[in-house]
C-alpha cells in the first residue's frame, strides 16, 4: 500500500504579492500583477512589460553572503522554501536527515548569470568570468541550495520540462514519499528569465502579447483577444510529507496530495496537439491515480496561457477527459492575473490550489470579456465564486510536449 502524502506549508513569490495572505486576497479580488519592466531598458524591445517582481529582497531570509552566490531564480526558490518550512513548523534539525528531500522545477535556470556572464567574457576576457558562474546557473542551483540551507542529505534532485517543471518536481517527490524514500520534501518551482535574452527570444517566437498600452489587461486566456502569454518571475514552493509523519508532530495540514499524471504530445516541440490528446492523457493519469472519477472534480487550475493555440487546445483536453462533466466544473486561469512563470507556474498554481481547497473560494479569469467561441466552458469571469471544493486538478502543459496534472483534496 502506498502512503498518503499531505501539503503542510506554502509560499509564493509573484508580482501580486510575496506573503501568502495578501497574495490570496489580491488573486480572489481581482486584481493584476502585471506592469512596465523596470530592471532593464525595453525602448528597442517589441514587448516591454511582464510579471515582474519590484520588491524582492532575498537578505530579509537568506545571508547576504550566501545571495551572492545564488542566481536570481535560486534566491526566489530558497526564499519561498524558507517561507514554506516556516508555516510547516517542521524542525530539520531533529529526525533523520537522510529521511528529508528536495525537488524543485525550472525550466530554464540562471539566465541572468549567463548573460552577465557572457558580457564578462567579451569585455573583460576568460579570466575575468566568475568563478560562481556554473554552481549560480545550474537548473539544480535551486534545490542543492536549499538541501544546503536546511541540511537535507535525502533525495535530492532537480526537473526540466519547460512550464511543466514545477508540477513535475512536485509529482516525482510525491512519488518519493508514497513508496517510502523520504518522508519530508521542500519542492516547487522557480524562474526568473524576465532579462533582455529572455524577453526578445520569446518576443522573437511570436509568443508574448504585445499589448503595452494596456498590460493590466494583456493576458486574457479563453478570450477571443488574446494575442499571447505574458512573461513573469517569481516562485511558488511548498512542504509535503508523509500523512502519519505529520499527524505525529501536529502539523497544519492544508490538504492532501492525491494524484499526479504525466503525458507527452509528441507532435511539436512549440504548439500543443490541436485537439488537446496529450493533456487529456495526463489529466486522466492523475485522475485514475487519485481513484477519482471525473465528476468528482469541482475546480480546475488551468494551465490557460492566453495563447491562441493552447487555450483551446486545454479546453478540447477538459471535454475529452470530463465529457458531460466538463460544462459543470469550474476552470479558471490564474495567469489572467499573474502572467506565466514558465517553470514555476505549476508551483505558484499548486499553491492556489492549496488555498482555493482551504478557504472554499475558486479565483477567478481576469479580463475574459469576449469568450473565444472554441473555449465554452465555466471559466469564473473576473469574480471569484465562493463554491464547494472537495477536489481540485491543477494543469501544466510545457515547450517539448510535457504535461504534467496534480490532483488535490481535502483531508479525509
Amino acid at each position: 500500500m502506498t502512503r498518503r502524502v499531505v501539503v503542510t506549508g506554502v509560499s509564493v513569490v509573484t508580482a501580486l504579492g510575496q506573503e501568502t495572505g495578501e497574495f490570496w486576497e489580491r488573486l480572489c479580488a481581482g486584481k493584476s500583477g502585471i506592469g512596465p519592466i523596470q530592471r532593464f531598458d525595453t525602448t528597442e524591445f517589441k514587448v516591454t512589460f511582464g510579471g515582474e517582481i519590484k520588491d524582492f529582497d532575498p537578505t530579509d531570509l537568506i545571508p547576504g553572503r550566501d545571495a551572492k552566490k545564488m542566481d536570481r531564480f535560486v534566491q526566489f526558490a530558497v526564499y519561498g522554501g524558507i517561507k514554506a518550512v516556516k508555516q510547516s513548523g517542521i524542525d530539520f534539525t531533529t529526525g533523520d536527515p537522510y529521511r528529508y528531500g528536495v525537488m524543485t522545477g525550472s525550466g530554464i535556470g540562471g539566465l541572468h548569470e549567463i548573460e552577465e556572464q557572457h558580457c564578462v567574457l567579451f569585455d573583460r576576457g576568460p579570466n575575468r568570468v566568475s568563478p560562481f558562474m556554473i554552481p549560480k546557473l545550474m537548473v539544480n542551483a535551486a534545490s542543492g541550495n536549499l538541501s544546503v540551507f536546511f541540511g537535507l542529505k535525502g533525495p535530492n534532485s532537480a526537473v526540466a520540462t519547460a512550464c511543466a517543471s514545477a508540477s513535475n518536481a512536485i509529482g516525482d517527490a510525491f512519488r518519493w514519499i508514497q513508496h517510502g524514500q523520504a518522508d519530508v520534501c521542500v519542492v516547487g518551482g522557480s524562474e526568473s528569465a524576465m532579462t533582455p535574452m529572455g524577453l526578445s527570444g520569446f518576443a522573437r517566437m511570436s509568443a508574448l502579447s504585445t499589448r503595452n498600452d494596456d498590460p493590466t489587461r494583456a493576458s486574457r486566456p479563453f478570450d477571443k483577444d488574446r494575442d499571447g502569454f505574458v512573461m513573469a518571475e517569481g516562485a511558488g514552493m511548498a512542504v509535503i510529507e508523509e500523512y502519519e509523519h505529520a499527524r505525529k508532530r501536529g502539523a497544519p495540514i492544508l490538504a492532501e496530495l492525491l494524484g499526479y499524471g504525466m503525458s507527452a504530445d509528441g507532435s511539436h516541440m512549440t504548439s500543443p496537439d490541436p485537439e488537446g490528446r496529450g493533456a487529456a492523457r495526463a489529466m486522466h493519469n492523475a485522475l485514475v491515480d487519485a481513484k477519482l472519477d471525473p465528476a468528482d472534480i469541482h475546480y480546475i487550475n488551468a494551465h490557460g496561457t492566453s495563447t491562441p493555440q493552447g487555450d483551446k487546445a486545454e479546453t478540447c483536453a477538459i471535454k475529452t477527459v470530463f465529457g458531460s462533466s466538463a460544462k459543470r466544473v469550474a476552470v479558471s486561469s490564474t495567469k489572467s492575473q499573474l502572467g506565466h512563470l514558465l517553470g514555476a507556474s505549476g508551483g505558484v498554481e499548486f499553491v492556489i490550489s492549496v488555498l482555493a481547497l482551504q478557504n472554499q473560494v475558486a479565483p477567478p479569469t481576469i479580463n475574459l470579456d469576449n469568450p473565444d467561441e472554441g473555449c465554452d466552458l465555466d471559466y469564473i469571469p473576473h469574480l471569484a465564486r465562493p463554491m464547494k471544493l472537495d477536489y481540485v486538478l491543477s494543469n501544466s502543459f510545457g515547450f517539448g510536449g510535457h504535461n504534467a496534472c496534480l490532483v488535490l483534496g481535502k483531508l479525509r
